[in-house]
Parts: structure tokens; C-alpha cells; sequence
């Protein structure tokens, strides 16, 4: 279903909205769309690290909680919109039913121009949207709930990323560097040479890469490998071992485990999870 350049899809028990990103957005963006439930129901998905920070704004019921797995009071408790930076650990999301929101998500350095603040303080985090851009955050939430329609409400939040990015902190070349590395390889580069690559010590690439990227280049790279791994046992072209050689792993038995610390599952059954707009039905 489709209405002007704004498009409607079914997928799952929601109905997805979506159109062409604006260009301005389109360096900083690698997911863009609204979402709505047109009979309500409670649920529950699992987020798993994907190496984007991600925007959550919510127009309707809050999120009952967001629980970071294995981290000593890494509950939430209940919060409406969120920031959320790059995590190396899965995060459970409860919501009570009857959601309406958009969902962005960004390359950690188009969230650091966005957001504007160390991105460490963001890792492994969900944080209220006013938190990090202030009652402006929150006004911007409502003046998007007020809007009845779709395409206007991208209008409204297009111009308002594009005011922050305007006047946002830019990252260090060498840093923009280090991540392009780390993105083509797959995670698989070893820092060392990432570090003699952009003229960098070692212990100088992983500050500057903790403070604008949210995690260190090691870390990072573990979060790519996985998120590559994932997304090939995804489309069921491989088998573990094949998956596992490809991503850069010792062994299927090293990849398993990676699964286990960062998705708190099993490549089986990580496979067999439903996904929609970032998250997993596990």
C-alpha cells in the first residue's frame, strides 16, 4: 500500500511505513521507518549488537522496560523514547501492546555528529530521549504524536535531524578511517594494522575510537564479525562451519560461543528468530 512517496507494508502483527531517505540524512542513516499496531498486544523481543546506535521514538504506550542480559541493574524500567548506543551484549524490550513509533538507526559516527556527547556514555545503554537532547527532545515527540499523518511527520523529523547534524561535532578523519576498515573487513582487520593504517598507537586509537565510536576497535570488531554471521546464517546460504570460517572464527565451536556472550542463544536458534525492525522474537 503506498500513498505519494510514503509506502505501507505488513510485516508481522505491525504494519511498517516507510520513503526514499532524505539526502542531507542518507551518510549518517542505515534504517529509517515508523511502525503501528493495529490490534494491540503485549511482547517481548531480544535486541542483539548490530554496530548502529539507535533512535526510538515513541508516540503512543512507553516500553514497559528495556533490560540490558547480564549486566548488575541494567533494567530501565519503564521509558517512552530512547537512545540506545552500540552494545556488545543482547538487551531484552517488553511493551505492553499498542505501539506507535519510528525507528532510526545510525552508524556510530553519524550518531556522534547527531547526539553530540562522548559516545561511550551511550554504549550498552538505553537512555530517555530528553536525557540526551533535552526538553527539546520531548517536544519534538509530542509535535510528532499531534501529526496525523505519515509523510508529515517525516517532514517534521527530517528537518530536525538535519538541524542537529548541521551543528554536530565532527568525527576525526583518522577515526572515520579506523571504522571504514573495521566495516569492510568484517571485523576481521587486525587493530594493529588499523592503528599503523591511519598513523595512530595503539592506545591512542582505542581512546578516540571509545569516545566517538561508543566501543573500542577490538570490541567493534567483534560486533561485526557477529553481525555478519548473523546475517548469513539469516539468509540459510551456509552451514556453522562454513559461516564460522567465513566471519573470521578459529572453529564453529568459537562461533557458538561468540553467540552465546552476544545474543545469549544459540546460532540454531538465533536462526530461527523472527525479525522485524532490529529486533528478534527468540
Amino acid at each position: 500500500m503506498t500513498g505519494a512517496d510514503v509506502e505501507v507494508a505488513r510485516v508481522g502483527n505491525r504494519w511498517r511505513v516507510s520513503r526514499p531517505w532524505h539526502p542531507g540524512l542518507r551518510p549518517y542513516l542505515r534504517s529509517y521507518a515508523g511502525y503501528f499496531e493495529t490490534t494491540p498486544a503485549p511482547y517481548q523481543v531480544r535486541v542483539v549488537p548490530s554496530g548502529r546506535a539507535v533512535l526510538v521514538l515513541n508516540l503512543a504506550a512507553p516500553f514497559s522496560r528495556v533490560e540490558r542480559m547480564g549486566v548488575a541493574g541494567g533494567s530501565s524500567g519503564r521509558i517512552g523514547s530512547l537512545v540506545v548506543g552500540l552494545e556488545d551484549r543482547p538487551a531484552l524490550l517488553e511493551h505492553p501492546g499498542g505501539q506507535e513509533a519510528i525507528r532510526v538507526e545510525f552508524s556510530p559516527l553519524g550518531a556522534y555528529r547527531l547526539f553530540g556527547l562522548p559516545m561511550r556514555e551511550l554504549t550498552n545503554r538505553a537512555v530517555e530521549l530528553t536525557d540526551v537532547l533535552g526538553p527539546g527532545g520531548g517536544r519534538l515527540v509530542e509535535r510528532l504524536a499531534a501529526t496525523a499523518d505519515w509523510r508529515s511527520r517525516f517532514d517534521l523529523l527530517d528537518g530536525a535531524l538535519l538541524a542537529r547534524v548541521a551543528g554536530g561535532p565532527e568525527p576525526a578523519a583518522e577515526v572515520r578511517r579506523a571504522w571504514q576498515l573495521l566495516v569492510r573487513s568484517g571485523g576481521s582487520l587486525p587493530i594493529a594494522a588499523i592503528a599503523a593504517e591511519v598513523g595512530w598507537s595503539h592506545g591512542y586509537l582505542v581512546r578516540r575510537c571509545t569516545e566517538q565510536v561508543g566501543l573500542a576497535p577490538k570490541a567493534s570488531a567483534r560486533v561485526l564479525r557477529f553481525h555478519r554471521a548473523v546475517a548469513m546464517l539469516g539468509r540459510g546460504d551456509r552451514k556453522l562451519v562454513d559461516t564460522a570460517l567465513a566471519c573470521g572464527y578459529a572453529d564453529q565451536a568459537h562461533l557458538s560461543r561468540e553467540f552465546r556472550v552476544l545474543a545469549g542463544v544459540s546460532p540454531a536458534r538465533l536462526q530461527a528468530a523472527r525479525r522485524a525492525e532490529g529486533a528478534l522474537t527468540v
